[in-house]
């Protein structure tokens, strides 16, 4: 048997939802662009290619990505955080 805990239901925002999903994306394709460099350095590609075609973006996308990801997933804690204080401070 569950009870009922004695927090108030706090909902879901949008902008929540909006700042979990993208952080998460901006990681994942951090990670795999991360990945894509090991990866073409491993089969032999040398300094000089990765200054050509897309591969300045792919390794930019980590050298940005994360540090935005993280700084949006400590956001979202702040705001969840905020957003829970106030709903139990309310009678």
């Amino acid at each position: 048997m569950s009870t009922k805990s004695p927090e108030p239901e706090v909902p879901v925002r949008r902008i929540d939802r909006i700042l979990a999903f993208t952080a998460l994306g901006l990681a994942a394709a951090s990670i795999i662009c991360f990945f894509a460099i090991i990866i073409g350095t491993a089969v032999g590609m040398q300094q000089e290619d990765f200054g050509t075609g897309a591969w300045p973006f792919i390794a930019a996308i980590p050298y940005w990505g994360l540090p935005a990801a993280f700084v949006m997933i400590i956001v979202l804690l702040a705001m969840s955080f905020i957003r829970k204080g106030r709903a139990a401070s309310r009678p």
